[in-house]
């Protein structure tokens, strides 16, 4: 398990477009993928899930990876995140 803090800084935070983004790209993983936030956390995986976390631009959320891709879930996730998320 590895695991990786990032400041969301989209202007408008996790909404349905970076969402979508962002669990397209934890999809193609084995492991398991999810983020904290506060006392919280939220699959990465799950549209609903990142959506219901209601996530807001200057956010810092801790994403945690395990299992056997770990490492390249967590190269791939945080590259789209610092890429904009589409945005």
């Amino acid at each position: 398990m590895i695991s990786k803090k990032i400041i969301i800084k989209n202007p408008t935070g996790l909404h349905l477009r970076p969402a979508g983004i962002l669990c397209n790209e934890a999809v193609k993983y084995k492991s398991r993928v999810y983020f904290k936030y506060g006392d919280n956390e939220a699959n990465a995986k799950s549209v609903l899930s990142v959506l219901g976390a209601c996530i807001r631009s200057g956010t810092e959320l801790e994403f945690i990876f395990d299992g056997e891709d770990e490492k390249e879930a967590m190269e791939g996730v945080l590259r789209v995140i610092q890429n904009g998320l589409g945005e």
